[in-house]
């Protein structure tokens, strides 16, 4: 059950994220149309690969993944770090669902710049959880940030800014 899950994750995340990689390029094309009706085809692709694709192998990413901490019991520190680069991902994807939603207007454009500032971070993102996840590094937390564990941490972090009376 776990080998066959592990797969469903993996291609999951390969697909979502071969998928964050290719919109961008797509985006671009947007500068390239010369007419309403190439317009309209390139943004019906883009939304077929966004909404037919990428948003349910995103869903099937993250909801196996979370079976996976369960069944795996993976409760270290660099798989929380990992969390937060797959919330990255998750960032990326919902700007992209934004930008799909703008970009098709008449007046809209989208820069070559933006492009590869985009798909630059989508694919270090990707590469920071590809290195994470192979690598699987000790990491000390109590060395990082001392103290941060002990209980009423919180409290005391959170009071300045909420205005709490630290109990």
């Amino acid at each position: 059950m776990t080998t066959l899950l592990k797969f469903v994750h993996i291609a999951a995340i390969a697909v979502w994220a071969a998928g964050l990689v290719c919109l961008p390029f797509l985006f671009a094309q947007r500068k390239d149309v010369g007419h309403e009706e190439a317009l309209h085809r390139l943004h019906a692709m883009v939304r077929l690969l966004y909404v037919a694709i990428l948003s349910p192998t995103a869903f099937v990413a993250i909801g196996s993944g979370t079976a996976l901490i369960f069944l795996r019991t993976t409760f270290e520190p660099w798989f929380m770090l990992k969390l937060v680069l797959v919330g990255l991902m998750v960032v990326i994807h919902i700007l992209s669902g934004v930008m799909i939603l703008k970009l098709f207007d008449k007046s809209a454009r989208y820069s070559r710049l933006r492009s590869v500032i985009v798909t630059g971070c989508s694919l270090t993102v990707v590469t920071a959880i590809l290195t994470l996840v192979s690598a699987k590094p000790g990491i000390d937390l109590d060395a990082l940030a001392p103290d941060w564990l002990a209980p009423g941490r919180l409290s005391n972090l959170a009071s300045p800014v909420l205005g709490w009376v630290g109990l």
